[in-house]
């Protein structure tokens, strides 16, 4: 693939790497046999393969591409983590959690099949993605693919995304102050963001420096998006989401435009965006996706 330019189409790049991302993901689906006959494996195809924005393994691919690295070797742990993010949104929209009816415009996984092949496909998808990760990758050594792994399921796990969902739902109807809500936000949201950025710069080659700065980029990221999210909750289209819009307000969450107010809330917003950006200061023009990318939050509709 052609190296990023300061030139870069961010729409053209998403596209490019969305297909590449999708294509993989296929690929592993078809070497698993004839998911077609299961209907545990339908679910999870359902799921999986229901759109979105595929954010985490570009993000990972753009942080690998950042240092000079081949997207090639990064794609098996890009796959892990959208497998990884998809159960996570099968699960948060089950009756128990969040109770929702659409996904990426679609019925959700359980309403599409039933609550518990909707817990089961979310639980492969997990466990899968581990499998996808611990594949043999050629010329990574295995002291740091071990690494990367234990990073992963940290991310994932209690000490991030799960512990995080884990603090959401006790905050419901609660009024937190700005620090108690970065601090479920960094985990719940952010912890996969900034693994993303971590697991990418680190298969591309980085040096420390470069994986310090990468990692940084996807904490503050991960803030960036997570205000643009609740921003949107307010004020986005449905037909552009996908989802129906309100849901926090719904369940009493406290959330940046609840706690500061729209106008002030868009202000973090820039101010984590250009958090992101120095973040990426001294390296290469192969790093400009990673800036269009943090740019663009300010401006997403979806």
């Amino acid at each position: 693939m052609n190296s990023p330019s300061d030139t870069l189409d961010l729409q053209f790049y998403l596209r490019e790497r969305k297909i590449l991302v999708e294509q993989a993901l296929i690929n592993q689906l078809d070497a698993c046999g004839r998911w077609q006959e299961s209907r545990l494996q339908q679910a999870m195809h359902y799921s999986l393969m229901a759109g979105g924005k595929r954010l985490r393994p570009i993000l990972l691919l753009a942080c690998c591409e950042a240092v000079g690295g081949e997207t090639v070797r990064a794609l098996p742990f890009a796959c892990a983590l959208e497998c990884i993010h998809t159960y996570s949104l099968i699960h948060d929209d089950l009756p128990a959690m969040d109770n929702d009816d659409l996904r990426r415009g679609q019925p959700t996984c359980h309403r599409q099949f039933d609550e518990g092949t909707a817990i089961l496909a979310g639980d492969a998808l997990l466990t899968w993605a581990f499998e996808l990760a611990a594949q043999s990758l050629p010329g990574l050594p295995g002291e740091l693919q071990l690494t990367l792994l234990r990073q992963l399921a940290q991310a994932a796990g209690q000490h991030g995304m799960v512990g995080g969902q884990m603090l959401d739902l006790l905050a419901e109807g609660q009024t937190l102050s700005l620090a108690e809500m970065q601090n479920i936000h960094v985990r719940k949201t952010g912890a996969l963001l900034r693994i993303s950025c971590l697991i990418g710069a680190s298969l591309g080659g980085g040096s420390p420096q470069q994986i310090k700065q990468l990692t940084r980029y996807g904490e503050a990221f991960g803030l960036a998006f997570q205000i643009t999210d609740d921003i949107l909750d307010e004020t986005g289209d449905p037909a552009l989401m996908g989802k129906s819009p309100g849901s926090d307000r719904k369940k009493a969450k406290s959330t940046y435009p609840v706690i500061l107010g729209l106008p002030q809330a868009r202000e973090e917003a820039r101010i984590w965006v250009e958090e992101a950006e120095n973040a990426l200061k001294d390296l290469s023009e192969t790093s400009q996706p990673l800036r269009l990318l943090a740019r663009h939050l300010l401006s997403r509709t979806s």
